[in-house]
């Protein structure tokens, strides 16, 4: 007995051995591990955008400055985008077009980014600049041409755009892109890349 009860506490004594030095190399492996990573921090910020250009990366518009019925063109980083001022026969048009068959289809409230209160400003369509086809630049109501369904025209290619932005004609495979943007007060917009 004294026999099997000596190699019993032998045993145990190993397999303490062995947790004291589990727990040692792990304890050893997370300081290793938290060093690292705060030696590494510094470099993993240095990493992202500076300042200066998160700042270029966003613009605030004054949507009361826009003219009824018109648009403006804000260029953030090199990318245009249109503030339309849309009039209520314009969004009437674009709300009658929701059920219309459409090739990328999306509601005109679906096109809208809410206000803090929560509701829509529909007057005002904030899209991005850029055709879905190529890449171009549409022209719309402050060049005069607002193509066969009232919102844009890219004259490169022939895509048709309406007063919400969506496509109605040509090859553009997309509605015009809706940027990030929010509204800072009852006038002021950011739009952001």
């Amino acid at each position: 007995m004294s026999e099997h009860g000596s190699k019993a506490a032998t045993a145990n004594a190993e397999h303490a051995g062995e947790t004291r030095r589990d727990f040692i190399h792990i304890a050893a492996a997370s300081v290793a591990a938290g060093g690292v990573a705060a030696v590494a921090w510094p470099f993993i910020q240095q990493l992202g955008p500076a300042a200066d250009t998160k700042a270029a990366s966003s613009a605030e518009v004054d949507v009361s400055k826009v003219p009824l019925g018109s648009e403006i063109r804000v260029l953030i980083g090199g990318m245009p985008f249109f503030v339309r001022h849309r009039t209520l026969p314009e969004i009437s048009r674009a709300e009658a077009d929701d059920t219309q068959p459409l090739r990328d289809p999306a509601t005109d409230d679906s096109r809208l980014v809410k206000k803090p209160d929560g509701t829509f400003r529909k007057e005002i369509l904030v899209t991005s600049g850029l055709c879905t086809h190529l890449g171009c630049v549409p022209v719309g109501p402050a060049q005069g041409s607002v193509g066969e369904f009232g919102g844009w025209y890219c004259p490169c290619h022939g895509s048709h755009y309406d007063t919400s932005g969506r496509i109605r004609k040509g090859p553009a495979p997309k509605n015009l892109a809706i940027p990030k943007y929010e509204y800072v007060s009852a006038d002021m917009i950011k739009i952001s890349l």
